[in-house]
């Protein structure tokens, strides 16, 4: 059977913000069903495109992403080994006169019937000066569309959409479409905030990004390249000097290939300017390893440094990535082998790899423990703790506990990072990933990573000249932020108002609160998307560094989540800290995608103690159908993750206690039992799934220090938990169970104690 024809989708309207959705009346689309295990997806654009690509959910190998051939003007893709009554979800990017758009998600069902389109709105959710007339759409033919108006979720007998909507005042439209014969549509969410849009004040599409931004191009010479990759990294190498210093910089290599050698430094990120990884080659490797005299070989201390959308071509076969914390590994197509080990087989504590192809195999060895989501792995070796998996082809099965690997088919929610890039003309652009469900394998993988663009002109730069005043300016004016490599005072907090606002950092820019202010908040609004900031608590107490939402937030933004990805957290270390909490999140549907709460154990002299670094909680959530991907959270003093909202979920948790309790009396639960859990599910939540979490103690300052359990939660049949596990590292302290009453006392030896599933 044969999808109607798209109708009405999104368009971008000045004074607004949003992605670059199908315009109105641009294309017709349909899937006629070719036979009982194949159909053909078909799209014609109104206007000629250059190109269209067709990106789908297949049966078998996750989404796949294909530049669709050209048939007399209408743009086809064939689609095989369906079964009768697999529902197929796709969705279309096209150009357009030079921009290029992305449709709404349609769906298909073979020999059956179908899923009714999700409505769209027009203009899409986002600030505006004036109140707005909003048109829902669906591309369903005979669907109708019934709405709310106050944030509920629409049903059936809900009021039925009948013609624009007269939006005066802050609000949110929730949307689904109805048909009879027909499922019904997601749910669609636009948030309105009106009376406070102004423009963004004029930006250069090719902006001066200062001098801790390196730019490099092909045309380059390799030795002049060269030398100044090793003038950085010598300025960012040394662990005892380097880790809490201020310098920060970028490497960004423009379309091209290269052949060098980066060794990455403490706060050195390493990105490709193309708009897929493969647009970047460097013949040579991009390095991490333990480097220094000091570090004894052991990695533990890898912490602050990036790698992002390019290809290697290891120069031995095999590329070097051995990092602790805070260190991620994005969008990198790995032509060869990929080492997460030290070359002296030393241990490091942790890592993350996203959206990455590696042809070869990736060996951890030493690695203590590991998170990899929405990959392609050419093979997997190696396992120490804790080695988990989500969305991942070429993953180990799971077999936790021995050996301890956690594997999860499909990733249930993502969106990769946004990303600068330079399009054809030599303008620099930000690209927004498109949402995914279910996601397995690279976005990029099969074709284009689907999503939208944004100009640097609708962007702020950030530099070091810049308040908190200046910087808050930008944001009231509609702008987006794009922070460089530096470190920022803030007098003021910096509130994020407009719904999906981008702030992005390269070059780990740190911003650190004065005289107790909170650093950032964000409102509760559709599709904000932060990206790669370092918040550092001041000398004077932050109630918190972070907060998304305000408390009591209900408003539901599934269709469009707010996402934090590769924000980090230090309290103390470089200078004395001090904050109540690192992270709130009270809004809905928000994803938390690697991050590392840290109160330090370790610093500059002066800055780390008991009565010094104070800092009560990492991560705080009281928001419903939150998702966190790669949570790491360390040594604060009392709970360190504490989790209140409904439905929440966790793949892969990595804690330590902190090291430096005094003693026993002082660290008494509010249950009375010793110590605090690293992970809390509130007491009134039914609903919680975790999966892979570790949690380990190291009493260094008083080894007879005992905590009674790492996780603490309701006993329910909706709260459960996955692969956990604790350690007693060197027996420096106890545990004495693993979560509520299960699982038996740490031993000596480091030895782990597994918990397969709870309840």
């Amino acid at each position: 059977m044969a999808l109607a024809a798209a109708a009405v989708a999104a368009v971008v309207v000045a004074g607004g913000s949003g992605p670059a959705a199908a315009a109105s009346g641009d294309y017709t689309q349909s899937v006629t069903q070719l036979n009982a295990t194949q159909a053909q997806i078909s799209f014609t654009p109104t206007t000629a495109a250059r190109y269209v690509d067709v990106h789908y959910l297949s049966p078998n190998a996750g989404q796949q992403n294909f530049r669709m051939t050209n048939n007399a003007g209408t743009w086809q893709r064939t689609v095989s080994s369906l079964t009768s009554g697999f529902v197929l979800e796709y969705w279309f990017t096209y150009e357009k006169n030079g921009p290029q758009f992305d449709t709404p998600h349609f769906f298909y069902t073979q020999g059956g019937a179908s899923t009714v389109a999700t409505p769209t709105f027009s203009p899409p959710g986002g600030t505006y000066s004036s109140a707005q007339s909003v048109t829902i759409a669906t591309a369903t033919a005979g669907a109708s569309i019934r709405y709310t108006l106050d944030g509920s979720t629409p049903t059936a007998a809900s009021p039925l959409y009948t013609g624009p909507l007269t939006i005066s005042a802050t609000t949110t439209v929730r949307a689904i479409g109805v048909l009879a014969g027909q499922a019904n549509s997601a749910v669609a969410s636009a948030t309105y905030a009106i009376g406070t849009a102004t423009s963004c004040t004029t930006q250069p599409d090719i902006p001066n990004f200062g001098p801790n931004v390196r730019i490099f191009d092909p045309s380059m010479s390799t030795a002049t390249v060269q030398a100044q990759l090793d003038a950085d990294f010598n300025a960012q190498k040394d662990t005892q000097t380097a880790q809490m210093a201020g310098r920060r910089v970028a490497h960004l290599f423009k379309p091209g290939t290269y052949n060098v050698h980066d060794d990455v430094g403490f706060y050195t990120s390493v990105a490709g300017l193309g708009q897929n990884p493969g647009d970047v080659t460097i013949n040579g490797d991009v390095t991490v390893d333990a480097f220094n005299a000091s570090d004894a070989g052991n990695a533990t201390q890898n912490f602050w440094r990036s790698a992002e959308n390019l290809a290697i071509v290891p120069s031995s076969g095999s590329d070097r990535w051995a990092v602790s914390q805070a260190a991620p590994f994005r969008r990198i197509d790995v032509r060869g082998n990929l080492w997460l080990y030290p070359a002296s087989f030393g241990f490091a504590s942790g890592g993350y790899i996203s959206d990455t192809r590696v042809s070869g195999q990736v060996s951890s060895a030493s690695q203590q423990q590991w998170y990899t989501k929405d990959s392609n792995l050419g093979s997997w070796n190696g396992s120490v703790w804790n080695m988990v998996f989500s969305g991942t082809t070429g993953a180990p099965a799971n077999s936790f506990p021995t050996p301890p690997m956690t594997t999860l088919g499909t990733t249930p929610v993502s969106r990769d990072v946004p990303y600068l890039y330079i399009d054809g003309t030599g303008k620099y652009r930000v690209f927004l990933p498109s949402l995914r469900t279910n996601a397995s394998g690279a976005s990029w993988a099969g074709g284009s990573t689907p999503g939208s663009s944004l100009p640097m002109s609708q962007f702020y730069v950030v530099k070091a000249a810049d308040t908190a005043s200046t910087i808050n300016a930008a944001l009231a004016s509609g702008c987006n932020l794009f922070f460089t490599p530096g470190v920022y005072h803030l007098n003021q907090t910096l509130n994020v108002t407009r719904a999906n606002t981008v702030v992005l950092g390269i070059g780990y820019p740190t911003l650190i609160p004065d005289n107790g202010v909170n650093a950032m908040q964000v409102a509760d609004v559709d599709g904000v998307r932060i990206k790669g900031l370092l918040f550092d608590a001041g000398t004077t107490n932050s109630a918190a560094l972070l907060t998304v939402g305000p408390s009591g937030s209900a408003a539901d933004h599934a269709a469009n989540p707010t996402t934090l990805q590769d924000v980090f957290f230090r309290i103390g270390g470089a200078a004395v800290g001090k904050a109540t909490n690192s992270l709130v999140v009270n809004s809905n549907n928000v994803i938390v995608d690697h991050t590392w709460a840290w109160r330090a154990d370790h610093g500059n002299a002066g800055t780390v103690g008991w009565t010094i670094n104070t800092a009560d909680t990492g991560v705080l959530v009281n928001g419903n159908n939150v998702l966190a991907t790669g949570l790491f959270v360390e040594h604060y003093q009392k709970y360190e993750v504490v989790w209140n909202g409904q439905n929440g979920k966790t793949i892969f948790f990595q804690n330590e206690k902190p090291y430096d309790v005094p003693n026993q009396a002082s660290w008494i639960g509010p249950n009375g039992l010793n110590g605090y859990a690293a992970y809390k599910v509130g007491p009134n939540v039914t609903t919680h799934e975790a999966w892979g979490s570790g949690s380990y103690c190291f009493f260094n300052a008083n080894p007879a220090v005992n905590l009674y359990r790492s996780f603490e939660v309701p006993n329910t049949a909706g709260v459960r938990f996955h692969s956990v596990l604790t350690v007693s590292l060197n027996f420096n302290g106890t545990i004495t169970h693993v979560i509520n009453d299960t699982g038996a006392v740490t031993p000596s030896g480091t030895t782990p104690v597994k918990v397969t599933s709870y309840p």
